[in-house]
């Protein structure tokens, strides 16, 4: 079970191939999803920043911080996409 971090070594690919953002589990629940027929919408949140030259270790209490960061705006946004 999860969260699957990135490594140095995928952040160092990632760079090299030209990714912008790179989703923790979007991907995986949204093929389970439509395999379910279950209609899907998605909005990612990003949590912490890779710097090619500078490239650390993700510590998932960063990532937590973050995401708890950007709750109430995402709570506000579903409220008013939903109304």
């Amino acid at each position: 079970p999860g969260p699957n971090l990135e490594t140095p070594a995928e952040y160092k690919y990632l760079s090299i191939i030209g990714a912008d953002a790179v989703g923790m589990s979007t991907v995986p629940e949204v093929i389970v999803a439509r395999h379910m027929d279950i209609p899907c919408f998605a909005v990612s949140v990003i949590t912490d920043l890779c710097y090619p030259g500078a490239i650390e270790e993700v510590k998932i209490e960063k990532i937590l911080a973050a995401a708890a960061k950007a709750e109430p705006f995402l709570t506000e946004l579903m409220s008013k996409m939903l109304s």
